[in-house]
């Protein structure tokens, strides 16, 4: 299936052209700086590291990095398309995605926890332990999926 995979017209596109593969790695770096970003700014403002933001404003700016979410998604989809048979079988790969997943996973956990906090909130960011622990493991999510990521050049 893998090798079907990069013998389909996209695939052969992105791996071919002579701006494919470099337009969508640019677009994926695009994408990663605004939802590992973003989420990170949020993780720093619920530990209590970046000051003055409120529940609200994040919850808009979490809209912003599932945009950025979506943009690696279709990125990543068209670059793992070109070289699937060697990603399939690359740890660093395989390890990226299970981070992804995870930080997306903490990520919605967090957007629903801080919704829920928002009335009784008096504009303020939960600090309890649930939110730090979450906070914690999201931006440890984030740093182990680009480091995984970087990996994969090297495996």
């Amino acid at each position: 299936m893998f090798e079907w995979l990069e013998y389909t017209s996209v695939a052969l596109w992105v791996g071919q052209s002579s701006w494919g593969y470099p337009f969508l790695l640019s677009l994926h770096a695009i994408g990663l700086a605004i939802v590992a970003g973003l989420f990170s700014m949020r993780d720093l403002s619920l530990l209590g590291l970046i000051r003055g933001l409120t529940p609200a404003p994040l919850l808009s700016l979490s809209r912003l990095a599932w945009v950025g979410f979506l943009i690696n998604a279709v990125s990543g989809g068209l670059l793992f398309c070109s070289q699937a048979t060697v990603f399939v079988e690359s740890k660093p790969f395989l390890l990226k995605l299970v981070f992804i997943a995870c930080g997306m996973i903490t990520a919605s956990i967090i957007q629903t926890h801080l919704r829920e906090s928002i009335p009784t909130s008096r504009n303020r960011l939960p600090r309890d332990c649930k939110t730090i622990f979450l906070a914690a493991s999201s931006l440890m999510m984030w740093f182990l999926a680009i480091t995984s990521g970087r990996l994969i050049a090297y495996a």
